[in-house]
């Protein structure tokens, strides 16, 4: 869903102010960042970024919603009391942390659209299927690094903390990756340990974002974990938003198929909800997931896990969790008026419906 979509509440709007903000501050952050790569590996990025064709010339595409360098931002800014300077509260450095950020999350999309053997991503071919595995491969390696080596040579204070925070994040992304892959060989997964593998894979980095802005605007040990459990609560409750889209999702906005994660067979949350659920709709859908789908099995599939429960229990698990992310944030800001933005793009993410 990209930034301009019609959004009528005014935490919306100001959500959507705030992540255009964020691509405007950080975008030429990652474009100084991803220069630095050599020819080959630039050209994947850049494409991928949505900033250039495949042939190399220039694009007019997204290069994402940015709310991972948003919340960077806004977590600075409620730090610093929400101040209204000529930074707008933001620490001088905190948009290199964000671009960082931004770095680390498409490192991680760059290898997912591997994995999953997805064609598609914001509306066009996924860089895998225009410049080959090994050439998507290296250059998501190559942006895990570049975010290291952005935070390791920043002057600021904050940079070896924040350095050691990310490194720590990128094993806990990639263990959380790894678990997925190994749930889709598996016939029964607890719910349990998918909500643990969906904090690593997602919440671990908003967690991260959050906490790193904390980290640029001088904050104490307790008000950065206190950030990074905000982050990684609403980062949950943005995971399940997301499953919920990979099977209802309107493919106008989300740039995949209807049903991509059902077609995938993933055991996304809401699908693992109705899984153990103890229904005839769950059973219905595990004899669907034994076999590749066809024909209309996709739908059949959706139905299953609606009346399985599947669809309920993650909206309802989204909103407890985001009720969870707000006590972690009070913690650190005992006066959430500080804090408009972080919960604006909180409600944002877990208000989507498309």
């Amino acid at each position: 869903m990209g930034t301009t979509e019609a959004i009528t509440t005014s935490e919306g709007q100001e959500a959507a102010a705030l992540l255009e903000r964020a691509r405007q501050a950080v975008d030429p952050e990652l474009r100084r960042a991803l220069e630095g790569l050599p020819g080959p590996m630039r050209r994947v990025a850049m494409y991928h970024f949505g900033w250039e064709q495949a042939d190399g010339t220039p694009a007019a595409g997204s290069a994402g919603k940015a709310i991972r360098p948003a919340l960077v931002l806004a977590a600075a800014r409620a730090l610093r009391g929400g101040g209204d300077g000529p930074d707008g509260g933001v620490p001088d450095g905190a948009a290199r942390a964000a671009a960082a950020v931004e770095l680390a999350h498409n490192f991680t999309l760059l290898h997912d659209d591997v994995i999953d053997e997805d064609v598609t991503r914001r509306g066009r071919a996924t860089a895998w299927t225009v410049f080959g595995l090994p050439d998507a491969v290296i250059t998501g390696d190559a942006m895990a690094a570049l975010a290291l080596r952005l935070l390791a040579q920043d002057p600021h204070p904050a940079s070896a903390a924040a350095t050691a925070r990310l490194a720590s994040c990128v094993i806990e992304l990639c263990a959380g990756q790894q678990a997925d892959c190994a749930f889709e060989q598996r016939p029964y997964v607890p719910l349990d340990e998918c909500l643990a593998m969906a904090t690593a894979k997602t919440g671990a980095l908003l967690g991260c974002a959050c906490a790193l802005g904390a980290l640029y605007a001088g904050a104490g040990p307790d008000e950065v974990e206190a950030l990074d459990a905000f982050g990684r609560e609403a980062g949950l409750a943005f995971q399940l938003i997301d499953d919920l889209l990979g099977i209802w999702g309107d493919p106008g906005h989300t740039g995949k198929p209807a049903g991509a994660d059902l077609i995938a067979r993933k055991k996304s949350l809401p699908v693992v909800a109705a899984l153990t659920s103890g229904t005839t709709a769950g059973e219905e859908l595990a004899a669907l997931y034994a076999g590749p789908m066809a024909g209309d099995d996709v739908r059949r599939a959706a139905d299953a896990v609606e009346r399985a429960g599947g669809r309920d229990w993650a909206q309802a698990h989204a909103a407890d969790r985001m009720g969870r992310a707000v006590q972690q944030l009070s913690r650190a800001v005992p006066d959430l008026g500080a804090a408009g933005g972080l919960l604006s793009l909180a409600e944002f993410v877990t208000r989507r419906t498309r």
